[in-house]
């Protein structure tokens, strides 16, 4: 079944850059999605149109029969609850543990303590950092501050998880385990769309592929690599 669908998307930003030109894309329910290309071919601008960070100039997305570009400002919560995103950066609130890190992004809804608690030490069973939930960020390795940063991402149990680079800071080690927790997460049912530059995790991870060049759509594999994708 169809999660994200998107047809005749447009994107120019202020400067005059046009960042997709005229995409149109499917990806359904439980698909594993990388989205490849050089600097600048529009895989950033892809992951922020589908978080509605950005909106498009022209076309339609829809995830999960939500229409995103016509959602209003006031709407995007139904949207963002449907979704987790993890970034490169990882973004997490110095001042706050690891526990609250995760359960914060729960907070925000207005559950009830016993839920936030439960979902909050399942979330980080899942990565693996029960036992860091009262350390804070700057007590963690790179590689442990992406994976609350998932945790934060996945503990409302969304449909859809996006990834902007995120092994982008961490050594190749580090960055499969990484990938190993996202594969984990994908097999659970959670539809992931993961924009990298990584090619040695593309190509051993062995998923769909899809090769954006100038903000246009070039290759899309059901199993490719990216030195296949390129070449």
């Amino acid at each position: 079944m169809e999660l994200i669908r998107i047809r005749g998307v447009e994107k120019q930003y202020k400067n005059g850059v046009t960042a997709l030109c005229n995409l149109n894309l499917s990806i359904k329910k439980g698909d594993f999605v990388f989205v490849i290309g050089a600097s600048g071919s529009g895989k950033s601008t892809l992951i922020k149109l589908l978080h509605r960070e950005e909106r498009p100039n022209k076309g339609q997305i829809i995830i999960g029969g939500i229409d995103v570009a016509k959602l209003k400002n006031g709407k995007v919560y139904k949207l963002r609850r449907k979704l987790g995103v993890v970034f490169q950066d990882f973004k997490l609130l110095p001042r706050l543990t690891v526990f609250e890190n995760v359960a914060f992004a729960l907070e925000i809804f207005g559950l009830p303590k016993d839920e936030i608690r439960d979902k909050t030490i399942k979330a980080l069973e899942l990565v693996g950092l029960k036992n860091k939930a009262k350390q804070f960020p700057n007590q963690l390795s790179g590689g442990e501050q992406q994976r609350v940063a998932i945790a934060r991402a996945i503990v409302n149990g969304p449909k859809l998880l996006l990834c902007d680079e995120p092994t982008g800071n961490l050594d190749p080690d580090t960055s499969f385990g990484i990938m190993k927790v996202l594969e984990v997460i994908n097999n659970m049912g959670t539809t992931v769309v993961m924009a990298t530059h990584d090619k040695e995790i593309v190509d051993r991870m062995k998923k769909r592929v899809i090769l954006l060049d100038e903000g246009k759509l070039i290759k899309d594999y059901a199993k490719g690599t990216y030195s296949n994708e390129v070449a």
